[in-house]
């Protein structure tokens, strides 16, 4: 039976948004100077991670759903893919202003598993820095109007953001980090972004990206609407638990530790990243070096463990 926790290593894609900040935050060995994102938790077609530990060092955590569903309290004869997605983004400049479908959507046009409804935990962002959240049209007619004229300072709401933000980003809901901020996402496993503007910026060979203004009209939620998040604070041992969002896809804590603390795993397979500090996870009679920029996944075959040390992590599960 494999009884360990499963650490995995990110997969890094280049952005046009990119910077280094993935390497001098995290000390990751990032491919250039614009970086845009590390996939530290994904078993996502367009970049899985690999597992670094165990049985199943050097096997993708897509493999491990695959051919070893017990891991996960998958069914055996279950075809449902790996339901979640953990990134660190750092956005050097501003992100494209996007929107992603619901699953229905996802289904019927792209024909992919899963539609995107993600969250964001800001772990650093420079002064002045925001990001867009939702728009100020009233009716998908006005929001066509808007974009096909360029109206965007009127369109778009901006939010200022600082370092401990969470932000839920329902899919249908315009959006976009801006320049200078770094988060760590958790979403749904999909990769399906429609772009709808991006400042008309061109690449290394001079070309615009591509727009998908139809698709982003028919998909967005007008009015916008603000999503309802209701946060609850816990303590067990010498760890505070924040839950900062619990709803259809995923649920979300920012864990602090200071001192010890058991845990029970609470659902299927739990994951986590650290984000700050370094402890010791022990579980099984194994003892567990864990810092800054690991991630990991309590596996279905592991009932309890302990966290000795002094750290912050962000805990998901679907």
């Amino acid at each position: 039976m494999y009884n360990e926790p499963i650490f995995l290593n990110p997969v890094f894609q280049e952005r046009i948004w990119g910077g280094n900040k993935l390497k001098s935050l995290f000390n990751y060995s990032i491919p250039n100077d614009r970086t845009g994102e590390a996939w530290v938790i994904s078993a996502h077609e367009n970049g899985p991670s690999q597992i670094i530990n165990g049985q199943l060092a050097g096997k993708t955590l897509s493999e491990a759903w695959e051919n070893h569903p017990a891991l996960f309290n998958k069914p055996a004869n279950s075809d449902e893919a790996y339901p979640l997605l953990v990134k660190i983004l750092d956005a050097a400049d501003d992100l494209s202003v996007q929107v992603h479908p619901n699953d229905q959507y996802a289904q019927e046009v792209e024909k992919e598993p899963y539609g995107k409804t993600e969250c964001w935990y800001v772990l650093q962002a420079e002064e002045g820095a925001e990001i867009v959240f939702g728009h100020h049209a009233q009716s998908q007619k006005q929001l066509a109007e808007m974009a096909q004229a360029g109206e965007w300072d009127q369109l778009l709401r901006r939010v200022p953001v600082k370092a401990g933000d969470f932000i839920y980003v329902p899919s249908g809901t315009i959006h976009a980090i801006g320049a200078g901020i770094v988060i760590l996402e958790t979403q749904q496993s999909s990769d399906i972004t429609y772009r709808v503007y991006d400042y008309d910026r061109t690449d290394d060979q001079g070309q615009m990206r591509e727009l998908h203004l139809d698709s982003s009209i028919k998909v967005t939620t007008t009015p916008h609407q603000a999503p309802k998040v209701n946060q609850s604070v816990t303590k067990q041992g010498g760890l505070v638990s924040k839950k900062l969002i619990e709803e259809q896809y995923f649920t979300v804590y920012h864990w602090n530790l200071d001192g010890e603390s058991s845990q029970i795993r609470e659902a299927d397979f739990v994951q986590l990243s650290v984000i700050e500090g370094e402890a010791e996870l022990t579980t099984n009679n194994k003892t567990f070096a864990i810092k800054k920029g690991d991630h990991f996944i309590i596996p279905a075959t592991i009932d309890q463990y302990k966290l000795t040390g002094h750290a912050e992590l962000i805990v998901s599960h679907p």
